[in-house]
C-alpha cells in the first residue's frame, strides 16, 4: 500500500521543463586581435566580471561563476505552468583568434544553473533541486556591442 501510495503522489509532480540551449554567439570584430583583445578585456572590466583565466596567447579569457537574477542573463526554464525565478550562477568563456584581414573572430560560450529558486513569484528561494538554465543571449550581445563600440574610440 505504501508503495501504491508513493507512486501515486510521485505522478502528481509537475515536470520540469527545461528551456533550449541556443548556440554559442559567434562574431567578427572589424579590427586587429591586438585591439579588440584590449577592447574585451576593458569591457569586462568596466563590467565588473570575475576573471578566473586570461590567456592572451591562446585567446580565452574565462569568468568564474557570478550571480544575476534568473530572466536577466539565464533561462531557468519551468517546472508545470511556473517559471523559475531566482539567481543563477553564470559563467562565460571567450574565444578570441584573428581572423586575418577581416578583423577578429569572437566566440563566447555559457554554463549556467541556479543558485537560489522559487516557481513563480511566490514562495521563499531555495537552492535545490539545481537546475540547469541557458543564455538568454543578452550577455553576450551586450559585450561585443561594448567591444566594437570601445574599438571605434
Amino acid at each position: 500500500m505504501a508503495a501504491l501510495a508513493l507512486g501515486l503522489g510521485a505522478g502528481c509532480g509537475r515536470p520540469y521543463v527545461a528551456p533550449l540551449q541556443p548556440p554559442p554567439l559567434r562574431e567578427q570584430v572589424a579590427a586587429s586581435y591586438e585591439t579588440t583583445w584590449r577592447a574585451l578585456l576593458s569591457a569586462l572590466a568596466k563590467e565588473n566580471v570575475p576573471l578566473r583565466v586570461v590567456a592572451k596567447d591562446s585567446g580565452v579569457i574565462a569568468s568564474d561563476n557570478f550571480a544575476t537574477p534568473i530572466g536577466a542573463y539565464a533561462d531557468c526554464g519551468r517546472v508545470g505552468d511556473a517559471s523559475l525565478e531566482g539567481e543563477a550562477l553564470v559563467n562565460f568563456t571567450v574565444f578570441v583568434q584573428s581572423a586575418g584581414a577581416n578583423g577578429t573572430e569572437v566566440q563566447i560560450n555559457a554554463k549556467m544553473r541556479t543558485q537560489a529558486h522559487r516557481k513563480g513569484s511566490s514562495g521563499k528561494l531555495r537552492p535545490d533541486p539545481v537546475y540547469p538554465c541557458v543564455s538568454t543571449g543578452r550577455w553576450e550581445s551586450n559585450l561585443v556591442d561594448a567591444v566594437r563600440h570601445l574599438v571605434r574610440q
